[in-house]
């Protein structure tokens, strides 16, 4: 056994540990390493770290049951920021798992970045049942290469995943490993009926989830996962994502006050549920010692990152519509209903673009409607 079918056999080993077995095979036939050439890590004051192949502590690292931020780019303001990732082997199962994937199944993958995932896929299904996309050409291109030589071969291509690929559908299942603020009505007609899609639906930063979606003739409809987990939104162009920075007069709004944490995805499905009376996406920054959101209408609020000696915090709001009092209301009739985990949320989307979000069952009259 070589160096890295050990290591490999290791992260097998970790990720059945956390309840993942049904892919035990393929983590340890496909060496992840040859996908991840090299990674990058983060430092506290914003800058980063390469490792590469050159480097030691590199293949151990890529066997660890961790995300590696794998590629990068520089937005127009000179950010260095992460277009693609390796995701948590670990997560990547579970994925792979609540899709219910079974011998001859086609997939599609929206989301091809480092080809880790396809070729998991493709060991499982056979090549020619396995097909992904990505807006990224040189991800692709990469990708390509490294599942040829393995001897897999499954159908790339560089272009928006949010249209599907209607030239090889239909599909039986569609897994999204990025996170759009919809599902693509696109997909549930590229997917035959009986067939599922599973997508991280964020309408605005971590406020969503992971979502196991069946189709049915007249609309997608599922479950939550009961695991909270978050990936990169999917990218309009093959470039660095724009820099959304709030541009706000904080001096302006009304005052009030909060005992809620100042960062709502500690709490994370209020946060999701606060999304059905905000208008649009909520783009998030930091001012000083404050915590801003705003949206395309104009409507903001900041909140002071520290307590005063009573444990409240200053809030400021201003525009069309009050974000900070939206997610507190969705806090409140969070806890009037028990507080409900993921497990107990479901989606219903229709071809007219709505987006039901219901709790318990789709016909149990407590639901919201997300814009």
């Amino acid at each position: 056994m070589t160096a890295w079918q050990q290591l490999a056999r290791g992260l097998a080993d970790e990720v059945e540990a956390d309840g993942a077995t049904a892919w035990r095979d393929a983590l340890e036939s496909v060496p992840r390493h040859v996908f991840v050439p090299r990674f990058y890590v983060q430092h506290a004051d914003g800058g980063w770290t390469e490792t590469t192949s050159r480097d030691d502590g590199w293949m151990t690292a890529v066997y660890r049951d961790r995300p590696l931020v794998t590629e990068l780019a520089t937005t127009p303001e000179g950010h260095r920021v992460t277009v693609s990732s390796s995701t948590k082997p670990g997560l990547m199962v579970r994925m792979l798992e609540a899709l219910d994937l079974h011998a001859g199944h086609r997939v599609l993958e929206i989301g091809t970045g480092t080809g880790y995932n396809a070729a998991l896929l493709a060991h499982r299904l056979g090549s020619e049942q396995v097909f992904s996309v990505d807006i990224g050409a040189s991800l692709v291109n990469a990708a390509r290469a490294r599942l040829t030589g393995l001897g897999l071969a499954p159908t790339l291509a560089a272009t928006h995943g949010a249209d599907g690929w209607p030239q090889h559908a239909p599909f039986d299942r569609i897994i999204a490993t990025c996170s759009l603020p919809q599902v693509p009505w696109a997909w549930a007609e590229q997917v035959s009926e009986g067939g599922r899609v599973l997508v991280d639906l964020k309408p605005s930063v971590h406020a969503g989830n992971l979502v196991s979606l069946t189709r049915h003739a007249d609309r997608l409809e599922g479950r939550f996962l009961p695991r909270w987990a978050g990936f990169m939104a999917i990218r309009d162009e093959d470039s660095a994502p724009e820099t959304l920075v709030p541009a706000v007069d904080l001096d302006e709004g009304t005052r009030s006050a909060t005992r809620l944490d100042p960062l709502p995805w500690s709490s994370l499905v209020p946060w999701f549920l606060a999304q059905a009376a905000l208008p649009g996406e909520v783009a998030f920054g930091y001012r000083g010692d404050k915590a801003v959101f705003s949206t395309n209408d104009g409507s903001w609020a900041s909140i002071g990152l520290k307590p005063d000696d009573t444990g409240e915090r200053e809030v400021r709001q201003g525009g069309p519509v009050r974000i900070w009092d939206a997610f507190e209301a969705a806090q409140r009739t969070w806890d009037e209903l028990g507080r409900p985990n993921w497990d107990r949320l479901g989606l219903t989307v229709t071809p007219d673009g709505r987006h039901r979000v219901w709790l318990d069952a789709p016909a149990s009259g407590i639901g919201w409607d997300l814009r």
